[in-house]
Parts: structure tokens; C-alpha cells; sequence
């Protein structure tokens, strides 16, 4: 009864060496690695264009981390007369932590869903919102925010690249394992799981594991896909993580 944790590093090994501690059989498999986006070097720019009162979210750590990196070398601070939001408690924290500045977030779970319903964003037409986030992802933030009469910019700061193995060989080596439990953490990698695996590994292996997610609209997409035994994490943490694994 072997667990399979999905999600990249540094969290996955982290999350790995945690379940171990804990006396559990824990692998780490990261199916996406992050590097630095396209929309960095603008960054400065954006923020200066900001009034007082604007918005400004970010929608997980790694756009924290690259952006703050970004700025720290450019030797710019972040602004103190925005309003900062994070898409949840540990991304709130982490721009906290390396800005000193109040962040809003809202309660599990960790969705742009949850995040619109914050009562700050309820009468915020004419303002201007800039959105730091990776590469693709969902529309649902910027689209919302424009419908309540914002004007949304959106700033890449860091890109998610897959990580790409032999679908053949990597499912068989799971399965000497022992994987039983599969742990994904966003819809995309959910999908590339599934079409790494080879159609018969797939049928008689991946979709009768356990699978753990962090969202109700991730375990959509897993029971579309043909996942039965499917549990919700109360958020993305990995403190969440290892109690949804007890």
C-alpha cells in the first residue's frame, strides 16, 4: 500500500519525507517543474501603473517566489497602498512573510470560486487588478473581475513545463511498487497522469488507485476520467495532505 505523491518540488520531496517519517511508503513522481515566466521583466512596470486601492493577486507560492526574487534583484519593493489577495492561506503566507504586508485570503478551498466570494470584492468597479500567476491555468478570476467592471491585467511570472517520462516503463515500475494511492494536486497534471499511462495499465492499475485531490472541482474531472475511490483534501498544504492520507 504504496502512496505516489505527483506534485513538484520542493512540496512533493517534502510532503515524501513526511508520510516516511510517518512510517508510510511514499515515492515522489513531479510531473510539472517551474522556471521563470515571460512577464517578469514588465513586472515593475505594472505595479507602478497602480492607484491606491488597486488590486493585486496572486494565485500561488511560485508566483510569489519569482516575483518577489524578481523585484528583490531589481531592488524594488512591492507597493503598500494596494490591496493584496492570495488564492489561500499558504500563498497568503508566503507573500506576508517576504513583504511585511497584509494579504486577504479566503477559507479552504484554495479556488478563484472561493476567492470572488471575499466581501472586498464585491463593489470594486473602476478599479484595476493586476493577477500574478504561471502560464495557462483557469480564466474564471480575470473574467469575473472584468464582469464587476475591473480592468485586469494579467502578468506570467513563472511557467510550468512538464516533466516527461516512458509512460510504459514508469507505470510498471509503479506498480512493483506497490502505488496504491496517487496523490495530484491541479487538474493538469491529473491529465497528464492519465494519458502517460498505457490504456491497459490505465484500466487495470491507475483508475482503481485511491486518489486524493485538493478541490471538488478536481474530483469532477477525476470521476469524468473514471476514478471511483476519489477524497477531497480540506486544501493544497501538505498538513492537509498527510491528514486526508490517515
Amino acid at each position: 500500500m504504496s502512496i505516489l505523491v505527483t506534485r513538484p518540488s520542493p512540496a512533493g520531496e517534502e510532503l515524501v519525507s513526511r508520510l516516511r517519517t510517518l512510517g508510510r511508503a511514499a515515492y515522489h513522481a513531479p510531473l510539472i517543474d517551474f522556471t521563470p515566466g515571460t512577464g517578469l521583466a514588465a513586472l515593475p512596470d505594472l505595479l507602478a501603473q497602480l492607484q491606491q486601492g488597486d488590486l493585486v493577486f496572486v494565485l500561488s507560492k511560485h508566483a510569489v517566489r519569482y516575483a518577489h526574487s524578481y523585484l528583490q534583484r531589481s531592488a524594488i519593493a512591492w507597493p503598500r497602498e494596494l490591496n493584496y489577495f492570495a488564492i489561500g492561506r499558504p500563498t497568503a503566507l508566503r507573500l506576508h512573510t517576504a513583504t511585511g504586508l497584509p494579504v486577504a485570503y479566503p477559507q479552504p478551498p484554495e479556488t478563484s470560486e472561493s476567492l470572488l466570494l471575499l466581501p472586498e470584492l464585491r463593489n470594486i468597479a473602476g478599479k484595476q487588478a493586476l493577477i500574478l500567476r504561471g502560464n495557462g491555468g483557469r480564466e474564471l478570476l480575470a473574467e469575473t473581475l472584468t464582469q464587476r467592471g475591473v480592468s485586469v491585467t494579467l502578468s506570467e511570472c513563472y511557467q510550468r513545463c512538464a516533466i516527461h517520462y516512458n509512460g510504459a516503463e514508469q507505470s510498471a515500475h509503479w506498480r512493483r511498487q506497490g502505488i496504491s494511492t496517487l496523490v495530484v494536486t491541479s487538474g493538469e497534471m491529473l491529465q497528464q497522469l492519465y494519458d502517460l499511462v498505457p490504456d491497459y495499465d490505465r484500466q487495470m492499475w491507475l483508475l482503481h488507485c485511491r486518489l486524493i485531490v485538493v478541490s471538488e472541482r478536481l474530483a469532477t474531472l477525476a470521476q469524468e476520467l473514471g476514478w471511483k475511490d476519489i477524497q477531497v483534501a480540506e486544501s493544497a498544504d501538505n498538513d492537509a495532505l498527510i491528514r486526508a492520507l490517515q
